[in-house]
């Protein structure tokens, strides 16, 4: 039978925890987690309740402090027990969501997988037989993801975030094309005009010009068939910058004048109309406090929008506007 003990301290000191089945909270048994022993069965720990967050692959054995299990902290709120298993083992990878583009049938361990796959991404999965661990690096390093057998579509369904964006030069995603999983400063290498783009997953700004200046566009998920479905004002993009996942408060503060002077208002929330509780349409300067924004030209979310990460702006000019007036201001959500 399988047996998994969490200790407070390190070298098995402090409060402990005897587990020998799946717990989705462990929080009312331990504060923080820096020794562990495993007297039986092979575990899959996690850094957040309801088996989100890191995960840890623990087999039999002892384990004096995190580091031990290539944790990155000493947090483990939640613990599943995967049961043995004697069988085959296959699974097939592709290099686009929903089991599509290239592929490949692994059946054993691959050490490395770009010199077998010769992708860097996967993006989705079917596990036919047996578990199976993917780690973020070569030889077996960086962050861990279990797999159990199942179909999985995205990345997102074994807990791994990978934005991806696809420029396509002409409409209805036609013509010569661009994928993207990172910023990009310069893109005028890989397409000369933009007309639709596909937003596989994660949250972006796309720019008009290079090294994220000109007119700014907050593109979500989901498929955009010419420049008009994304509020463009041409055809042109030449930056982009992906949204960070962020689940935390958000907090603002705007002001009338430069370097934080005049009249000031905080926000903690959207904000329609600007004018309206502000009293002027003039914003200067803004300190971002918590949370990633996008500040609009008009009232209801219209016109040119501007990103704004946290961070002190002393002028208009730093978040890219020309201007200092603006009508609306809303955060950055995944629900936007």
């Amino acid at each position: 039978m399988g047996k998994i003990v969490f200790y407070e301290g390190r070298n098995y000191q402090g409060r402990h925890w005897e587990c020998s089945s799946d717990c989705m909270d462990t929080y009312r048994y331990f504060n923080g987690c820096n020794s562990i022993r495993v007297s039986g069965g092979y575990w899959v720990a996690y850094q957040k309740p309801h088996y989100m967050g890191y995960q840890y692959i623990l087999g039999p054995g002892d384990y004096p402090d995190y580091h031990s299990w290539m944790g990155f902290n000493n947090c483990i709120r939640s613990c599943q027990m995967f049961p043995p298993y004697r069988g085959s083992y296959r699974m097939r990878l592709y290099n686009r969501p929903d089991m599509m583009g290239h592929t490949m049938e692994f059946m054993d361990d691959c050490p490395n997988v770009y010199e077998r796959f010769h992708y860097r991404d996967i993006y989705s999965c079917n596990v036919m037989e047996g578990y199976w661990i993917f780690y973020e690096h070569p030889n077996y390093r960086g962050r861990q993801y279990f797999l159990r057998p199942g179909e999985y579509r995205s990345c997102g369904d074994w807990g791994c975030f990978n934005p991806m964006i696809i420029f396509y030069e002409d409409r209805n995603f036609q013509g010569r094309h661009y994928e993207c999983s990172s910023d990009c400063p310069e893109m005028q290498s890989f397409f000369s005009r933009c007309n639709s783009i596909k937003v596989d997953s994660g949250c972006w700004v796309a720019y008009e010009k290079p090294n994220y200046s000109g007119y700014q566009y907050m593109l979500h998920k989901g498929e955009y068939p010419d420049y008009q479905r994304w509020a463009g004002f041409n055809d042109c993009i030449r930056s982009c910058r992906m949204v960070p996942p962020y689940k935390g408060n958000y907090r603002m503060k705007i002001f009338e004048r430069s370097d934080f002077a005049g009249q000031n208002l905080e926000l903690v929330e959207d904000c329609p109309d600007l004018h309206e509780r502000f009293h002027t349409r003039d914003i200067s300067s803004v300190n971002v406090m918590k949370g990633f924004w996008m500040l609009h030209e008009h009232t209801n979310y219209r016109g040119r929008q501007y990103f704004l990460r946290p961070g002190e702006y002393r002028r208009h000019s730093e978040w890219g506007s020309t201007s200092t007036t603006f009508g609306s201001l809303r955060r950055v959500t995944e629900n936007n």
